[in-house]
């Protein structure tokens, strides 16, 4: 973080909003899987989402591909490591891969003392017991800071286990504290195919990808011809999903799209026609209110054309990052009040249409558990599964994927409007933005540290890479 404050304005510049406009609705031709709607399984709470995982894991015959930001080397990510192990041992036919990102593996934490990250945990495990779970890292960009691999959803034969989540104790609630986010389960061998292939054909096969629990690793450096390979083959690159479906009468049309990059990136190309096709109200969940330019254009649009609009944020006492009174401060600190600022700006500019109901801004919290859910639900027959954050960061650096579910016949309605219910259990609405925190009223050294951003104009630069 505090590299951040001195960056050049170089990076400014290649941080640059995202303009294009697509020439026509991506929407129009999207080709999809006929997925049965009683094969899409919404699970409630991390704990589930947990013992899904290691259940699918205890299960599998097949094929296991693992594909998350960090699996972390704690309890919760010894946990799936263990599990990952007894099934190869168990089904000794079994392939087993995991992608992780390259920069994330092997770094300590932010904050704590330097030390070879989670690498040195698989490096640990495949020398105690051998062969058999191959774990690779996947530098998507040259440098953490310019992005990471973003990917979710784990496919483990014929099932495909997706949500925002990666691989810790939080993520799994394990200790009692837990980090949420959304979890679904759909069964459905296409899509499983689908998504594996697409993890086969462009990281297996590229020489920028390579196994962190192997005893030689080579160094970022080393890798960068491979890496600028392998983000030229990123940006064209799709989930293979043959034209010409047919949607029976229960069926959900399931889409998996990629976002690469700000130009010719098909997630954000939907996520922005699904917003514009709103015909009366969407709900946008994000865990960072840090909206990019083209998104918050869109909302605007829509309210005044009078569509009634839900957003969900945690709070910033339920942002991962978030560093209780008391505590030492570290400058990665200041972002939940980075993002509270932005929300209050947002709020400020929009009061009439929250006085009014038409604009619905809930705060999560529920104790000292912090909150990680995104996506989108359109009207009562669009929904999108993602790990994108909604912020610039997702929307022009990292490798992000989603998926889109169109339910003309309302099929998964009523499981939706139970996962938004139990959302809202432990959110509160702002009744006006005066009732979020004023910066004036924050800590000493967080009102320091932000004057400090203003003063240079930085914090739009931290906004865009974080």
């Amino acid at each position: 973080m505090n590299h951040l404050i001195s960056a050049p304005a170089r990076l400014a510049r290649r941080m640059l909003p995202f303009r294009r406009q697509s020439k026509a609705s991506p929407l129009d031709a999207l080709p999809f899987l006929a997925v049965p709607a009683s094969a899409i399984v919404v699970l409630p709470e991390p704990s589930a989402f947990r013992h899904e995982l290691l259940q699918l894991i205890a299960q599998a015959s097949r094929r296991i591909v693992i594909v998350t930001l960090y699996l972390q080397d704690d309890d919760g990510g010894r946990e799936v490591l263990d599990a990952l192990y007894a099934a190869k041992a168990r089904q000794p036919a079994l392939q087993i891969s995991v992608f992780v990102d390259w920069h994330r593996a092997q770094r300590g934490l932010i904050g704590k003392q330097k030390s070879e990250g989670n690498a040195g945990m698989y490096r640990g495990y495949a020398a105690r017991l051998g062969p058999g779970v191959d774990i690779y890292g996947v530098p998507v960009q040259s440098r953490e800071l310019f992005g990471v691999l973003h990917l979710k959803g784990f496919v483990i034969d014929d099932a495909v286990l997706y949500s925002g989540a990666s691989l810790n104790d939080v993520y799994l609630a394990r200790h009692g504290r837990y980090r949420l986010d959304r979890y679904h389960l759909l069964r459905h061998s296409g899509l499983a195919d689908a998504m594996a292939a697409f993890v086969q054909r462009h990281f297996v096969g590229s020489g920028a990808v390579r196994r962190l629990n192997v005893a030689e690793v080579p160094t970022t450096r080393m890798l960068q011809p491979a890496i600028r390979e392998l983000r030229q083959d990123l940006q064209g690159a799709g989930y293979d999903i043959p034209p010409g479906g047919t949607l029976g009468p229960c069926d959900v049309a399931v889409t998996p799209l990629l976002g690469f990059g700000r130009g010719d990136n098909s997630l954000n190309e939907a996520l922005l026609a699904l917003l514009r096709g709103t015909r009366e109200r969407v709900i946008l969940l994000t865990p960072y209110f840090n909206l990019p330019r083209p998104v918050r254009i869109v909302l605007g649009q829509l309210l005044r054309r009078g569509c009634e609009i839900n957003l969900m944020i945690g709070d910033k006492t339920a942002n991962d990052f978030y560093i209780p009174p008391g505590q030492p401060f570290k400058t990665i600190g200041l972002l939940p009040y980075l993002y509270e600022n932005n929300l209050r700006r947002f709020a400020r500019a929009h009061r009439r249409q929250i006085g009014s109901g038409q604009l619905n801004i809930h705060l999560w919290r529920d104790g000292d558990n912090s909150y990680h859910l995104k996506g989108l639900f359109v009207d009562d027959d669009v929904a999108v599964l993602t790990g994108n954050n909604l912020n610039p960061r997702a929307w022009a650096l990292d490798l992000e994927n989603g998926l889109v579910l169109l339910d003309p016949a309302h099929l998964l309605h009523a499981k939706h409007q139970a996962e938004w219910a139990a959302l809202k259990q432990h959110a509160t609405r702002l009744s006006d933005y005066r009732a979020l925190e004023s910066p004036r009223h924050y800590p000493a050294a967080v009102r320091k540290q932000l004057k400090r951003l203003n003063r240079t104009r930085l914090d739009r630069l931290v906004n865009r890479l974080l």
